[in-house]
């Protein structure tokens, strides 16, 4: 039987295992939420240990707390930030819907460490947590993280895949494979004008995530328990962000209304759509991927996937996309992830939403996987990719929508007829138009050139 200490909270005693740097109400949680086996996400808790450090800092400078014990609340925290801090923080995702477990989780943590550093008890309630509530200091938290993350993670991975697929669209712009639309056959387009659709995708949701940046960056701390700022000191709302931004590197500012951002979750929401917009587009190109990859000889075959492992355990030889579909199904987890995000921003019941730990931990998850799967898609899928020159040839010369380009010389009706006859024999367009209009083999080979049709028919 492992050994246990006893400790006291406002609820009475609790044994507490010897050797955990927590106390009373965290194991109460524990004891409590045996739901998923999930802690909260290691962002999270990196952010949560920030805001206190930060909270320190400003109780310090408005004199609430004494220098020497905000000095060891720093080390306690940078010690934990310099390990494997996540099993201090056992807390279930679900668990209070204020995250006042995690909140108390990170307090006593830091109280025992402090402690070590002070020389003198240290209160998890009286001290670390001075001039806060869980009800502002979780909300802060699902910001900070979600913000380090897109900033650190996200951002640079989406960025990343543009640049790979701006590059590739260059090195590929000689090829001109047939168009499609509802997937059937229509006019030629260059592959590059394929692969820059993509990036410009993805340069329009970097766009969109860069404008909720300021948003994300402005907290609810300062409100403590409703908004009113109850116990907290006039100044430290301002202080505590002024300390954090210095840490980071980011700009974070006080919430222009504290109420708004403890009663509601719109801008996790907010950006969880954006999350999720991310995700259709990233559908989008990994679908692209697939088909133009299909068969090799039944399928499209228009590229060649870099082969990554062996594709079945009964087929030999077959070779699947793998980071594709990968990618298609991070975007049906994040948009998963969104439609909960949408249902828990819906409990902001008066001053408090009572859904926090788990906006935070489907928030991270739709960061991390985005910015995981993007540089996956980028580097092992897209600049890896060859070109089937041969096959795009064969479809184009096969192709009877490139009549489209006779239609202001011969007209729709005329067009369509030789349109149907070239796919009923199986012959080149240019073939069967010869034969049924007026053209010159030389001009017709002139109009329906299909490098030429990529740029609007234009010389």
């Amino acid at each position: 039987m492992s050994k246990t200490r006893i400790e006291k909270d406002s609820m009475g005693e609790l044994a507490v295992p010897a050797e955990a740097l927590y106390a009373a109400q965290t194991q109460r949680a524990v004891d409590n939420f045996p739901v998923s086996g999930q802690p909260m996400p290691a962002p999270f808790i990196r952010a949560l240990l920030l805001a206190k450090r930060a909270a320190a800092t400003a109780n310090s400078e408005l004199e609430q707390i004494p220098s020497e014990l905000a000095e060891a609340i720093f080390g306690a925290v940078d010690e934990l930030l310099a390990t494997d801090f996540m099993p201090h923080f056992p807390v279930d995702v679900f668990q209070t819907g204020s995250g006042t477990s995690s909140n108390m989780n990170a307090n006593e943590v830091l109280a025992t460490l402090a402690a070590r550093r002070y020389g003198q008890p240290v209160s998890a309630n009286d001290h670390i947590n001075c001039g806060q509530s869980s009800n502002d200091i979780i909300p802060s938290s699902i910001h900070i993280s979600a913000a380090m993350e897109l900033a650190e993670q996200l951002l640079p991975a989406l960025e990343h895949l543009v640049s790979v697929t701006r590059s590739k669209a260059a090195s590929v712009d000689q090829y001109v494979k047939t168009g499609r639309t509802h997937l059937m056959d229509a006019m030629p387009v260059r592959m590059s004008q394929s692969l820059n659709t993509w990036a410009d995708q993805i340069e329009q949701n970097i766009h969109n995530l860069r404008q909720l940046q300021p948003s994300l960056q402005s907290l609810a701390q300062g409100g403590t328990a409703v908004g009113t700022g109850i116990n907290a000191h006039p100044d430290f709302a301002a202080r505590f962000n002024q300390a954090l931004s210095k840490h980071t590197g980011l700009t974070f500012t006080p919430a222009k209304n504290f109420f708004t951002h403890i009663g509601s979750q719109d801008i996790a929401v907010a950006l969880s759509g954006q999350l999720k917009t991310t995700a259709v587009s990233l559908t989008k190109i990994a679908n692209d991927l697939r088909w133009m990859n299909s068969g090799p000889l039944a399928g499209l075959g228009e590229i060649e996937l870099q082969a990554l492992q062996p594709g079945s355990s009964i087929m030999p030889g077959k070779v699947n996309p793998v980071i594709p579909e990968a990618a298609a199904m991070v975007a049906a987890q994040v948009i998963g992830n969104d439609a909960t995000i949408t249902i828990a921003g819906q409990s902001g019941n008066f001053e408090l939403n009572v859904m926090l730990p788990l906006i935070a931990r489907n928030l991270l998850e739709s960061i991390s996987l985005l910015s995981n799967v993007s540089r996956l898609l980028a580097d092992k899928a897209i600049a890896t990719f060859t070109v089937r020159e041969d096959q795009l040839t064969q479809a184009l010369a096969r192709n009877p929508i490139l009549v489209t380009a006779l239609n202001p010389v011969i007209g729709y009706l005329k067009a369509a007829e030789i349109a149907k006859l070239a796919y009923k024999e199986g012959r080149p367009i240019v073939e069967v138009a010869a034969e049924h209009t007026d053209l010159s083999r030389d001009e017709l080979e002139r109009l329906l050139n299909p490098a030429k049709l990529t740029h609007g028919g234009i010389e």
